[in-house]
């Protein structure tokens, strides 16, 4: 049962992730994510159904435009399969339980929102209130479910306590961090504590270790010593992605082996 849950997950992702390359091309440049039907940004071709495909497409056409011949980003094909990789992997190790649909929200606009950031520093307010609705949604359905009121309760509190680390960390020091980073916040943090406490508390850490991290390599690179900016966004869902995998056993470990509780 869970191999074909999985697969059915791999092909959601990957239909998702064709649409996930949509809202990371139009949300930014505020176009509609309805209509026009997808073309090719040089000649404005039309794309076909069957080049439309996810990563078989792009593979067909070997990253080219069937009309004008551009160049396709290897984005979209990259965007699909990695969307359609994290839907099964996720579903595979979680299983049809009360938090799957919480984490498959995690996944799927970590990536969106991540690329954006990536290419254009930015994370528009249209995907992070969209991303906040359907964490809400993924929330409280499985807990009117279960009857599991105290994990809604863990999902507010995580999501004021992360809002209110970020808002603090922008108002003390605004050029380190976007006020989009803020309003992404309350989101990660919700989904983490609706998780678990442990997941919050890792997955709110490590995202500062993640950013610091890159921003070192960043300036040893570019062999400047300050003054290089990076998009934070990323790692802030990178570090709540470690406080699933591995925030219960860090935090047993840290509880047992350094307070000896």
């Amino acid at each position: 049962m869970t191999g074909i849950l999985t697969a059915i997950a791999v092909l959601f992702g990957l239909l998702l992730g064709s649409f996930a390359n949509v809202l990371i091309y139009r949300v930014p440049l505020g176009l509609s994510i309805v209509s026009p039907p997808s073309a090719c940004p040089r000649c404005g071709t039309r794309i076909k159904a069957r080049h439309n495909v996810p990563v078989v497409g792009w593979l067909w056409l070997r990253g080219r435009c069937a009309a004008c011949g551009a160049p396709i980003s290897g984005r979209y094909p990259l965007v699909e399969l990695g969307t359609g990789v994290a839907f099964g992997l996720v579903t595979w190790l979680s299983g049809p339980g009360a938090t799957t649909m919480a984490l498959l929200a995690l996944v799927y606009f970590g990536i969106v929102l991540s690329a954006i950031d990536l290419e254009t520093r930015r994370l528009p307010n249209p995907l992070t209130a969209a991303f906040a609705i359907v964490a809400a949604v993924a929330i409280l359905v499985p807990v009117v479910v279960t009857g599991d009121w105290n994990a809604a309760l863990r999902a507010v509190i995580g999501a004021v306590a992360l809002g209110l680390l970020y808002g603090i960390a922008f108002l003390v020091y605004p050029k380190g961090m976007g006020f989009g980073d803020v309003k992404l916040a309350p989101t990660i943090g919700a989904v983490l504590a609706f998780l678990g406490w442990p997941q919050l508390v890792v997955g709110a850490f490590a995202a500062f270790v993640w950013g610091a991290a890159v921003g070192l390599a960043v300036m040893a690179r570019s062999r400047r010593g300050r003054g290089v900016a990076i998009p934070f966004g990323p790692w802030m869902f990178v570090g709540a992605l470690t406080g699933v995998v591995v925030g219960p056993p860090i935090a047993e470990w840290y509880l047992e082996t350094v307070l000896g509780i």
